[in-house]
């Protein structure tokens, strides 16, 4: 069989949804399917990189990784290319896990079976989070996105010149990614919870869906006694930083605990995070992330958005690191019913403030033999195998 992937970021650039596609990428391969992948180049990486069965193939799609989802679902060009006409004759099955519906109709067109893999919320939500950031709950429109949701996401990212250019880019996204999936032939969705919201919004591609839980990445299993709290989600409202700022106010003693992806700040800022226990960190290089992560022995995940996914929370499940996170989304298909894994209400400042006490608290035996059984217990219910076998049979009968 041979699979084309169109994914404007590959990992390790991009987030949940790119470390996903290369994990796919690499079972596949190593299954004896034949795999390209089509991406975008960043600066000082090769033009082709090979393997046996994968071939990533770098273009020049855009500079910046800043409204990616505009700059390449304009790339009409790069479709239109001897190149792309080439590629696409090549492949038995095409797979887009992101944002390049553009390429939907022009696969079509070549009677290609095509599968669109939805690591968020799109087509039925523009921002692809399906949470109504004007008043701060899970979306309710099921047909027209409210314009002032958009409006109070554009206002937390660029200057108020330009949101309402963001307002219509996202308006005119929405309309056209909506009738683009509609072509599709299969899509995928990694949780029960996103599949329902999916189908809540957009029912008319019920019949098309089916559920596969994304692969397990490889991670790094925390050995040690004693460790500190982790947060990853720098100051995204969405991941829940306001809401674990707050319950760490309540936390007394506090505890020691690292936030990465910080930006820079002032002296006056970082002072008030030191005082609530926090050590900030901006975005890490890899190779320094995993010494700090080494160092992290309980994890906690805030996110008041939906997480259709997340992969912060199975790492540190199959790491042994105990949970701490959010009762939303597909977290507790994730972590439900283990023993150091604990839930709390999204948004619930002061549960999560119990929680983290509770954990703080526990002797440093109870929290290693958690994190064992985390492992031992989240394995029996997902692997790469059933994960690639379920995968494979939707490429089939695509």
């Amino acid at each position: 069989m041979n699979v084309l992937m169109l994914s404007e970021l590959f990992y390790p650039h991009g987030s949940g949804g790119e470390l996903a596609t290369y994990l796919y990428a690499e079972l596949l391969r190593k299954a004896g399917v034949n795999v390209v992948v089509v991406t975008n180049r960043f600066a000082g990486e090769p033009e082709i990189s090979k393997s046996e069965n994968l071939i990533v193939y770098r273009l020049p799609l855009f500079n910046e990784t800043e409204g990616v989802k505009f700059l390449v679902l304009r790339r009409f060009d790069v479709l239109i290319s001897s190149y792309m006409k080439k590629l696409v004759k090549w492949a038995d099955v095409v797979y887009i896990p992101k944002f390049w519906y553009s390429a939907i109709p022009f696969v079509k067109a070549y009677g290609k079976p095509l599968i669109v893999h939805l690591h968020g919320y799109h087509p039925a939500c523009p921002l692809s989070v399906l949470y109504d950031l004007s008043n701060n709950r899970i979306c309710q429109h099921q047909r027209i996105c409210s314009l002032k949701c958009i409006m109070t996401d554009g206002r937390k990212k660029t200057t108020f010149p330009k949101v309402f250019e963001l307002v219509a880019l996202n308006s005119i996204a929405k309309y056209y990614m909506d009738r683009f999936v509609r072509l599709s032939d299969s899509i995928i969705c990694v949780s029960k919870a996103q599949e329902r919201l999916i189908v809540n919004h957009f029912p008319s591609i019920a019949r098309k869906i089916h559920v596969i839980y994304n692969p397990l990445p490889e991670v790094v299993d925390f050995d040690g006694r004693v460790g500190d709290f982790g947060y990853f989600g720098g100051p995204s409202f969405l991941k829940g930083f306001s809401v674990i700022c707050r319950a760490l106010r309540k936390v007394s003693p506090k505890i020691k605990i690292h936030f990465t992806k910080m930006p820079k700040m002032s002296a006056d800022l970082f002072d008030e995070l030191r005082q609530l226990g926090i050590i900030a960190h901006e975005t890490l290089p890899r190779e320094i992330y995993k010494n700090l992560y080494k160092q992290i022995q309980v994890v906690v995940v805030p996110s008041v958005w939906s997480e259709p996914w997340g992969y912060t929370v199975s790492e540190a499940l199959l790491s042994k690191r105990l949970v701490i996170a959010s009762s939303v989304g597909g977290i507790p298909e994730q972590a439900e019913g283990l023993g150091g894994a604990f839930l709390f209400e999204p948004g619930n400042s002061e549960q999560l403030a119990d929680q983290i006490a509770n954990v703080r608290d526990l002797s440093e035996e109870v929290k290693a033999e958690l994190g064992f059984k985390n492992k031992e217990k989240f394995l029996t219910r997902f692997d790469n195998e059933k994960t690639l076998r379920n995968f494979i049979n939707v490429l089939e009968k695509s």
